[in-house]
């Protein structure tokens, strides 16, 4: 490769499959959004590939701009690839699944277009969205297929009330600090503070206090689950990681490393997948389950939340709290 030194064409790619199962080992060649056709022939092998098998293919595409740009991806997202600019991981979900489950996946890896992408870091978004407040909004608010619920996100993320303080708008800068324990939260997470006097002010201390302390225990709890869930999947006595291969330019690789099974292990490693962990469900998931669930319903101020609450009543406090708010803006009079 003769071009830029530190740009990444060559990415693994997962798709709503590779969160369920296992990643299947698939790769893309991925010039970017915006990049021109000579810059990326400096990328000699990936682009004579894209030459063989993706040029003459495109040439007859009925999408205009598909044709043209035959090298780019048909779809290329550069409002989302902004967004993912500066991160080190970001959080997916499968558009259709039998289990509605977010992961975390590093910006190195490229997510098809089943997937649906949250551009956050950090363990309290990861936390809401795996909580059960949200997954029950989920699967009201969303479709299906056949038999599997769908994930909209323009019907179920984007009109979700998070708990105040804790809202996509809040953490749009993206910035994260580390807590004891490795956990990463939204950084400068304060209350809304519009109010002009002393006392105001004083009261809005007091909320950001409250607010980050609930931010602390949804990351904490979420980062035991996933750490749970990711040694589950790949126990450290059946596998073995191996670093990928380093692009010619760059000092280390900047993809995840392989998980390959050890001898004598390979058909075990192959049942474990996030499909079977769900479907189990053994008392461990269920706890920290509940641990999670716990630390967001109290966010929300639920005093009298129980593991035994209803469905209809989580609900019927999202649609309550989702209608104050559109009122509070102005969206509804």
């Amino acid at each position: 490769m003769n071009g830029q030194p530190n740009s990444v064409v060559l990415k693994p790619i997962y798709n709503g499959s590779d969160i369920t199962r296992r990643w299947a080992g698939n790769w893309t060649i991925d010039f970017g959004a915006r990049m021109s056709e000579a810059d990326a022939a400096l990328f000699e092998k990936p682009f004579e590939y894209a030459v063989r098998h993706i040029k003459t293919v495109r040439a007859t595409n009925r999408e205009a701009q598909r044709a043209k740009n035959w090298w780019r991806h048909g779809r290329p997202r550069p409002e989302l690839r902004v967004k993912l600019a500066g991160l080190t991981r970001y959080i997916a979900t499968a558009e259709t699944a039998k289990h509605r489950i977010f992961v975390f996946f590093p910006v190195s890896i490229a997510p098809e277009h089943s997937l649906i992408v949250i551009p956050r870091a950090d363990d309290v978004t990861f936390g809401l969205l795996s909580s059960r407040a949200h997954l029950t909004w989920a699967l009201a608010r969303g479709g299906t297929l056949e038999d599997r619920p769908r994930y909209n996100s323009l019907a179920t993320f984007e009109p979700y009330p998070f708990p105040e303080g804790l809202t996509p708008a809040d953490t749009a800068h993206q910035r994260t600090e580390a807590i004891e324990g490795g956990a990463l939260v939204p950084a400068d997470i304060s209350a809304p503070n519009k109010a002009r006097t002393q006392k105001a002010r004083a009261q809005a201390a007091i909320e950001s206090i409250a607010i980050r302390e609930h931010a602390t225990h949804i990351a904490r709890a979420a980062k035991r689950l996933n750490d749970l869930r990711e040694n589950w999947l790949n126990p450290p006595e059946w596998t073995q990681r191996l670093p990928e291969v380093i692009p010619l330019g760059m000092a280390k690789s900047p993809y995840p490393d392989r998980i390959v099974p050890k001898n004598g292990h390979e058909k075990e490693l192959a049942e474990r997948t996030l499909t079977k962990l769900y479907n189990l469900r053994p008392a461990w998931l269920d706890a920290a389950h509940q641990a999670l669930d716990a630390a967001v319903a109290a966010a929300y101020g639920w005093t009298d939340y129980r593991a035994d609450m209803p469905d209809e009543e989580i609900l019927k406090r999202l649609l309550a709290l989702n209608l104050q708010r559109a009122i509070s803006q102005g969206a509804i009079k």
